[in-house]
């Protein structure tokens, strides 16, 4: 079964939660964005939460249920 895959990313002064190019919602601060991004995955498992830098580089990942093993690729 595939992964849902959200990001948290930096959007203008703010934070957003996203799904591909579908935005979940729109955030003050990071910590609101990945708090409601944690919620919106861990409802939609199996999916990972990926939190971005204000630059855009990779900051850290949450994966919910089963991780697929071993890992394609």
């Amino acid at each position: 079964m595939k992964r849902n895959e959200y990001h948290v990313v930096p959007n203008g002064g703010g934070w957003k939660v996203e799904q591909g190019s579908r935005e979940i919602g729109s955030y003050d601060t990071k910590h609101t964005a990945v708090a409601e991004g944690r919620k919106v995955a861990n409802a939609n498992e199996p999916s990972q939460l990926v939190v971005h830098t204000a630059d855009g580089k990779i900051e850290t990942e949450y994966t919910y249920k089963d991780d697929p093993f071993p890992p394609a690729g």
